[in-house]
């Protein structure tokens, strides 16, 4: 089985969900002896942003740049290791309310007409298996949970879940840390819930 490990926090070994990330890709291994991990750190090594350039060459246009060819290449094989992978575990911040925008890059790059939706008779399809397990590993300074006074900024867990079910992942674990803003204490009960629903992950 082969598991596609994403972080996207630039706080490095300060990052709440780099660490929940990483033991949710420990509780898979423990789970499927043998998994096979390939790990992308959006942060450390980001894909450009969509740029008129980009456009031009998907649609046949000569590229000249090497920089640009070289991220054209980084953006495939970000959609292979999407297809190939059985499980993808995504370590995604809030940062002012939505996602990072390295993640948001990667998102650019896989989420493609013909490759992982298309559109048909009945509308928008998404053409990936629904047998892929995908795991969020959400962390949050606020609480944004329904009824809590920030609810209405939340464009974070529900966008990424969006459009993931937009390309036909619908088999999505979402395992949060929220409210680590409100001091050490409520972030230490926030990791600590995070880590025993990681726990109680089964195959």
């Amino acid at each position: 089985m082969q598991l596609l490990h994403i972080d996207s926090s630039v706080l490095g070994g300060n990052s709440a969900s780099r660490v929940l990330s990483a033991e949710i890709v420990a509780r898979q291994a423990a789970l499927y002896p043998g998994l096979k991990v390939t790990h992308r750190d959006l942060a450390a090594d980001a894909a450009q942003h969509l740029s008129p350039a980009h456009i031009a060459a998907w649609h046949g246009g000569l590229v000249e740049d090497a920089s640009l060819g070289a991220d054209l290449a980084k953006g495939g094989a970000y959609l292979e290791e999407l297809v190939a992978a059985d499980i993808i575990v995504i370590g995604a911040p809030m940062y002012n309310f939505s996602i990072p925008s390295q993640l948001k890059a990667w998102i650019d790059r896989v989420v493609i007409a013909g490759k992982t939706f298309r559109y048909g008779a009945n509308g928008a399809e998404g053409l990936l298996s629904k047998d892929k397990k995908v795991f969020i590993a959400s962390s949050r300074g606020n609480v944004y949970a329904p009824g809590s006074p920030a609810a209405a900024f939340e464009h974070h867990e529900s966008y990424l879940t969006g459009v993931l079910s937009f390309i036909g992942l619908t088999n999505v674990t979402v395992v949060r840390a929220e409210g680590l803003g409100f001091g050490e204490e409520a972030k230490e009960a926030a990791m600590l819930k995070a880590r025993e629903h990681i726990a109680a992950i089964a195959a």
